[in-house]
């Protein structure tokens, strides 16, 4: 049985999630009427995924016998000037979820509520590729700057940059 505190934190976590999902569905919108066809494709697949981890948190809180809650969805305020700036907000949003995930891995440890902390040890790693993913994103816009053909490269690759994550399990171990 899951107690109210955690079941609440973990609805808070649900409605961020949702939220990131509607944020990269902007993104995604926002790129794809500038001709960015590989980056809106990343953002739509971002957003996929935020709502598939809505959705495991949703599962999870009702296995347990809590209720989890539709959440309401606030309509994203954020404006982009350029791809830079697209991906700069794409890292700064990973790294508050990154917290909001650590905020509640740090309650279950104080609530003795091992079962969640463990089920929430694979979004601590998820964020961290995300981080990742985010920050190789942003090193490589830096490099290209406002090269138009750089530019154009980058979206066709977008959707193939892929990241290791330190914390990743060593396969050859």
């Amino acid at each position: 049985m899951i107690g109210n505190e955690i079941e609440a934190a973990l609805n808070k976590q649900i409605s961020a999630e949702a939220n990131s999902s509607h944020l990269y569905l902007a993104m995604a919108s926002w790129a794809e009427t500038r001709g960015f066809e590989g980056v809106s494709n990343f953002f739509y697949s971002q957003s996929d995924e935020e709502r598939q981890h809505m959705l495991k948190l949703v599962r999870y809180v009702n296995e347990r016998g809590g209720h989890a809650k539709a959440p309401a969805i606030n309509e994203p305020s954020k404006m982009f000037d350029c791809l830079t700036h697209v991906f700069q907000n794409f890292l700064d949003h990973e790294v508050k979820v990154s917290a909001l995930i650590n905020d509640l891995v740090h309650l279950c440890h104080e609530k003795r509520d091992y079962t969640t902390q463990n089920f929430l040890q694979w979004y601590v790693a998820e964020q961290i590729e995300e981080e990742a993913l985010a920050r190789t994103i942003l090193d490589k816009l830096k490099l290209i700057g406002d090269d138009k053909g750089g530019l154009y490269l980058f979206d066709r690759d977008v959707n193939q940059l892929t990241v290791t994550s330190a914390a990743a399990p060593d396969i050859n171990a």
